[in-house]
């Protein structure tokens, strides 16, 4: 097997695609978040998925990223490691949420509630320590990142600019919701999950229509002549 600039452009394409098809999927019918429902097996899965769907999205930036780092500039560069700083955080608090907080949960329900509902954009009755600073500063540099790194992808001109511009909106969208019930701060996902497929998808597209323009046969010369 040999790797190719082109294949690992193609795989971060399908990386990022992949990543935005989770982010969706672990929202539907997601459970009320609490002490008790931190505990589930199924809650359990649905973190593991949401770890799992932070690494392949980085993977699909950083080749969103550096397929046309010339092209993205500086603002390019600002923004990935702004959304990427941003996803690091998402996996770092999944992980927590899979492996951790189930712990804390069953012998301290009260800070469990108050750390998950700071997760969710709400306040806490408790001292949560640190991860009150940690959630803020995660979804800064979520929707910031997503921001600046959008308007870069979209003035580059070379992916799906309908999913650069949903990508650089989305925070907007995200700001909307997460004042809403329960129920509508679920479809944050979706602004994001969507513009990561579009995004995924043309990034694997665009690699496969470069190699096959530099793998076309030239014109015979002598041929020619």
């Amino acid at each position: 097997m040999t790797v190719t600039p082109t294949g690992l452009t193609k795989a971060s394409g399908a990386a990022a695609a992949a990543a935005g098809a989770l982010f969706i999927g672990v929202q539907i019918r997601h459970p009320h978040l609490d002490a008790t429902s931190i505990q589930t097996t199924e809650m359990l899965v649905r973190d593991i998925a949401k770890v799992l769907m932070a690494v392949l999205a980085l993977a699909g930036l950083t080749g969103m990223y550096l397929s046309q780092v010339r092209r993205n500039g500086v603002l390019g560069l600002v923004g990935y490691l702004v959304i990427a700083a941003g996803y690091l955080m998402v996996m770092g608090t999944a992980y927590v949420a899979a492996f951790v907080m189930p712990t804390v949960a069953s012998f301290n329900g009260a800070y469990a509630d108050d750390v998950l509902a700071v997760g969710k954009g709400q306040s806490a009755t408790g001292d949560i320590g640190a991860m009150a600073a940690v959630a803020h500063l995660q979804g800064y540099a979520y929707l910031a990142g997503g921001l600046l790194f959008g308007i870069a992808l979209f003035r580059a001109g070379v992916l799906a600019r309908w999913a650069t511009l949903l990508l650089a909106v989305g925070g907007v969208v995200t700001i909307v919701l997460s004042v809403m019930p329960d129920a509508f701060y679920r479809l944050l996902a979706f602004p994001n999950g969507i513009a990561m497929i579009g995004l995924g998808v043309s990034l694997w597209l665009t690699a496969r229509d470069t190699s096959a323009e530099s793998s076309a046969s030239p014109v015979d010369v002598a041929t020619v002549r």
